[in-house]
């Protein structure tokens, strides 16, 4: 039930929900009867027309502060067999605006795709910020790179793009989700694999991944979600800054598995060897997520807390979580 424009005489018992007139200072209505209520979109605070605009009784606010986030998504792994570079995970980072004490947000972290033994990597897994005050953020896990044996040539889309593999006809790269990543890499007839693509550039034809994004969230500058390289050439195999996992070449003899994106970075797989033993594509790198506030106008729980140098708390989540808000200590 909704009431509007209540004038109040005596005590007053209110269920269900209750609606005022709202607006900025300013804004009020005009020739009001007493006992008419306003709440003051300005000062937030309810007022009562007694002859004049009065506050109504003592009122608190709830604490409120932005709070800074960096949301990673998992790396896809990397293509078999001569296969592309394992696209990054998206990468997303802004603010939140005024959330109040009270707040509460289910943090999810991606994992990032296993080592493929067969085709196409698999994408990595999505990772995200939700809770009931907020349009849920989701970053999107990276595509797997495509593999050239037995099939699945073309890299798949994702947060960045999986490189394609190599073959006898040129393949495309994966598309990269916009605004958190790019495509990977294509390649050309004959030629080297397509590198993953990262959060910062686009995966390389015929060659590297794609370099992520830095960060400096935590206080540190850092470079997250870069894509994976590829395992095909002596000269060209390096993974992209961010994590990317750089691949196996002829003179690693004694590796026995392609490099994997590092953890907690998003970082892509790089693509699989064409030779005995070393054709599997490398694992894409968990995703992370990272919130920050000023500590003189809320508190929360969650992740692991750090202080960076101009007094911010940061809470890092390296495995899904909750993040809860409270009033400063």
């Amino acid at each position: 039930m909704i009431y509007e424009n209540v004038e109040l005489s005596g005590s007053l018992d209110i269920s269900g929900s209750f609606q005022v007139p709202y607006g900025v200072s300013g804004s009020e209505p005009t020739s009001p009867s007493s006992g008419i209520l306003f709440f003051n979109t300005t000062d937030e605070k309810l007022y009562v027309w007694e002859g004049s605009w009065e506050i109504v009784g003592a009122q608190t606010q709830p604490a409120k502060a932005d709070i800074e986030y960096l949301v990673v998504a998992g790396g896809g792994a990397g293509g078999y067999n001569a296969g592309g570079g394992g696209g990054a995970g998206g990468y997303l980072s802004s603010s939140l605006a005024s959330v109040a004490s009270g707040s509460s947000f289910t943090i999810t972290v991606g994992a990032g795709a296993a080592v493929n033994s067969g085709g196409r990597g698999d994408n990595g897994s999505d990772s995200s910020i939700a809770g009931a005050t907020i349009t849920t953020i989701t970053s999107t896990g990276g595509g797997g790179g495509g593999g050239r044996e037995p099939s699945e040539y073309a890299g798949a889309a994702g947060g960045s793009g999986g490189g394609s593999s190599t073959d006898s006809t040129g393949f495309g790269g994966g598309s990269g989700t916009v605004g958190q990543g790019n495509d990977g890499g294509g390649t050309t007839a004959d030629s080297n694999p397509g590198g993953g693509g990262g959060a910062g550039a686009a995966g390389i034809t015929s060659g590297n991944g794609g370099d992520g994004k830095q960060s400096s969230i935590t206080g540190t500058s850092t470079y997250y979600a870069g894509g994976g390289g590829i395992g095909y050439s002596v000269a060209i195999t390096s993974g992209g800054q961010g994590g990317g996992g750089d691949g196996i070449n002829a003179t690693d003899a004694s590796a026995a598995a392609t490099r994997a994106g590092d953890v907690n970075t998003g970082g892509g797989g790089a693509g699989g060897y064409n030779s005995s033993g070393k054709k599997n594509g490398g694992s894409g790198g968990s995703g992370v997520v990272i919130l920050a506030y000023d500590p003189t106008k809320i508190s929360a729980t969650g992740g692991t807390i750090t202080t960076r140098g101009d007094g911010f708390k940061v809470h890092t989540f390296t495995s899904s979580g909750t993040f809860t808000v409270s009033d400063p200590v």
